[in-house]
């Protein structure tokens, strides 16, 4: 016969074998994931196993999520699948990287255009005018196919720009969220 337990014994043994068994369903959710070829990650793998997002950071569980992420890293098709949008990082490198195209064309653009100024002023010597009427056709309709591109590519800086404000916005309610999660845990139940 053993002796009598205590109700705070009860409890704590209680609260031991349920996190055990969510750190279980957690870990089988990892492995089924992983297995299905599903994007690992902290969020999907909370909400798959219905636990809170503290569980899954919790040491013993984190490393095994961790350990499936960079398992899928190395897989060019998990991006295609899960259909995952980029960082705030990355979309800040990439409207860098558009700006410095746009002022490179707009560069080339202003060079171009004077060096057809100066060779359509060498040409008006030459040409007899039906010839004239065909070049300045010509070069109206690249000044034309030259504006579309430069108006593609200010509305492609649009689009990225709303998709890195979209991404911040996101990133600073999951800071948010994160935060408040942290403290009332650590301030626990009254």
């Amino acid at each position: 016969m053993s002796a009598k337990r205590k109700p705070g014994e009860v409890l704590a043994a209680a609260r031991r074998r349920d996190s055990r068994e969510k750190r279980a369903k957690v870990l089988a959710v990892v492995d089924e994931m992983a297995a299905r070829g599903d994007a690992v990650t902290f969020a999907s793998v909370s909400k798959a196993a219905g636990v809170s997002n503290w569980l899954v950071y919790a040491e013993g569980v984190r490393e095994h999520i961790e350990a499936a992420r960079k398992k899928q890293a190395g897989q060019p098709r998990r991006e295609a699948q899960s259909g995952m949008s980029s960082s705030a990082a990355s979309l800040k490198t990439d409207l860098e990287l558009y700006k410095q195209q746009v002022t490179a064309l707009r560069v080339e653009r202003d060079q171009l255009k004077a060096a057809l100024q100066r060779q359509l002023g060498q040409q008006l010597d030459q040409v007899g005018a039906a010839d004239l009427v065909a070049r300045v056709d010509e070069l109206t309709r690249q000044h034309e196919e030259l504006t579309a591109e430069r108006d593609a590519l200010q509305r492609e800086k649009a689009t990225l720009v709303e998709r890195l404000v979209d991404t911040e916005e996101d990133l600073a309610a999951a800071r948010s969220s994160l935060r408040r999660m942290i403290r009332n845990e650590n301030t626990g139940p009254e």
